[in-house]
């Protein structure tokens, strides 16, 4: 796991980034996936989210997190023999603090959250329906749920 600091307008603790490895291996766990994994984790501000999102999904517009799959569905992940490189979670930590304000829970429950989020993208699910929406959800909230992170 590759977690990398690309903002510096949000200071945060060590602790945050062993929360956000504990959501990665657990998130693995939910979804029995016990691979040699490979997940790159980017810190970034609002701007160079926005940046982001407009060059690779032709929204400019800031976003809280961004995934790079590079697998459409777990089957898939399941049946490599080797590394599997899973793909790319991008987390606007200013995004983040924001909406931790607005929904009235902490800068740490947001940002795993996100994580949760953007694992299960990277594991293939997508919001796309409503109930594709409602699984993906409830998994995320499974992984929260087990690692006693309150909602």
């Amino acid at each position: 796991m590759d977690i990398v600091n690309n903002q510096d307008i949000i200071k945060y603790e060590s602790s945050l980034v062993d929360l956000v490895k504990k959501v990665v291996v657990k998130s693995l766990e939910t979804e029995n996936v016990d691979k040699n994994i490979e997940v790159s984790i980017s810190f970034v501000d609002n701007s160079e989210i926005r940046y982001l999102n407009k060059n690779f999904r032709n929204k400019d517009k800031e976003t809280d997190v961004l995934s790079f799959p590079q697998y459409d569905a777990i089957e898939k992940i399941k049946e490599e023999k080797n590394l599997v490189i899973l793909g790319d979670i991008v987390i606007s930590l200013e995004k983040a603090k924001e909406q931790a304000i607005e929904y009235g829970h902490s800068f740490e429950r947001e940002v795993a959250f996100l994580t949760a989020h953007s694992m299960f993208h990277l594991f293939g699910y997508d919001h796309d329906t409503d109930e594709n929406t409602m699984l993906m959800r409830k998994k995320e909230e499974e992984v929260l749920d087990l690692l006693g992170i309150l909602r």
